[in-house]
């Protein structure tokens, strides 16, 4: 059964940063893919059609809509993930599913007959929206990412930072991609939750006082292309 989950976006200062980071390590638990530090890095690939549709419909919020990213963690090439990102009403949708380093070296060349035959739902629709949309592979975005997680209310919240962006698709499983900052040194809040939100995570975070914000690291990225 498919289930949306609130979120909340909250673009923060340095000094917003610090203290977060100490009042959530002292009622969350870190993440248990982390390294050592209690980050991971984010490599992702976003698609996107020769119209750029999903970059405009970020821009002018339509609701619903859709995006879909290739996304792996530490470089760690054995664990690949095909993702698509549904919005509707506030409330996201993630659907996900394990690709293979040779499968993401495939579509990225555009060697897509295999897809329609792997007998995978998700991979599938995205062949599908490849034919009749002409999405395609169109930015790298990088940064790190601290994550905290609350069980009651399986509340999921992330700092992420240094955010970074590729200019060499074909570059996208290369450990030594260049990647070059986006204009802002921006500090991105997000706040995940299912049915309710604990009431010592709001007073953590700051909810009560807080706007939410429309900031994407999609759209920062795409400043170069």
């Amino acid at each position: 059964m498919e289930k949306y989950r609130n979120e909340l976006k909250q673009v923060i200062t340095v000094s917003d940063f610090i203290t977060l980071r100490h009042r959530l390590n002292l009622i969350t638990k870190k993440d248990e893919h982390t390294k050592s530090d209690g980050t991971y890095d984010v490599r992702s690939l976003y698609f996107d059609t020769p119209s750029d549709k999903a970059l405009r419909e970020k821009i002018d919020g339509l609701n619903p809509r859709e995006k879909f990213r290739i996304r792996y963690y530490n470089g760690d090439l054995s664990n690949i993930q095909l993702e698509k990102k549904s919005k509707k009403n506030g409330l996201s949708l993630k659907k996900n599913m394990k690709i293979t380093e040779q499968e993401v070296e495939s579509i990225i060349a555009g060697e897509l007959g295999w897809m329609v035959q792997s007998g995978r739902d998700l991979i599938v629709e995205l062949y599908s929206k490849m034919q009749s949309e002409g999405l395609r592979p169109k930015t790298i975005v990088d940064y790190k990412r601290e994550p905290f997680v609350y069980p009651p209310g399986n509340v999921r919240i992330t700092l992420d930072y240094h955010i970074r962006t590729g200019l060499t698709i074909t570059n996208f499983l290369k450990s030594d991609n260049i990647t070059i900052p986006i204009q802002d040194d921006i500090i991105l809040l997000e706040v995940k939750w299912d049915e309710f939100l604990p009431s010592i995570i709001r007073k953590a975070v700051g909810l009560d006082n807080r706007q939410s914000s429309a900031f994407s690291k999609y759209r920062a990225c795409r400043i170069y292309g």
